[in-house]
């Protein structure tokens, strides 16, 4: 082997090496720290499930662009997943301390689950998961 193909071949394995440190999974469980279970993402979680319908029904009532009602916009990418969590566990906005969410826990762990798969940097466009 000659010194270029050494060259390319070192090359080659850095760019593949990099590639896959950075790419990031979607992710397919979740630990929930209000009821202390480590929640597996299943069929529901996708975009037609419960959590997606709860996010639409309650949260975008509110949380919709130009609102008068004072509530910034959200999307399921507004937060990352960890942030996601923070939410629903420490329940710091407004709403949530408030009782404005009015969802039973099955609702807010189905809604936290499809807020963590879907948050912030988790597509992965080399995920079969994630390609569709």
């Amino acid at each position: 082997m000659g010194k270029r193909e050494m060259v390319i071949g070192i090359v080659a394995l850095c760019a593949l090496f990099f590639s896959a440190s950075f790419i990031q999974a979607s992710p397919d469980k979740r630990f929930d720290a209000t009821t202390n279970t480590c929640r597996i993402f299943g069929f529901d979680t996708a975009w037609w499930g419960e959590g997606n319908k709860t996010f639409k029904q309650n949260c975008k009532s509110c949380h919709y662009r130009n609102n008068d009602k004072g509530a910034p916009f959200l999307y399921a990418e507004s937060k990352s997943p960890r942030a996601w969590n923070r939410v629903f566990y420490k329940k710091y906005p407004a709403c949530a301390k408030d009782g404005s969410w009015n969802i039973d826990l099955q609702q807010q762990l189905a809604l936290n689950d499809f807020l963590y798969k879907y948050g912030a940097d988790t597509y992965n466009a080399y995920d079969a998961n994630d390609c569709g």
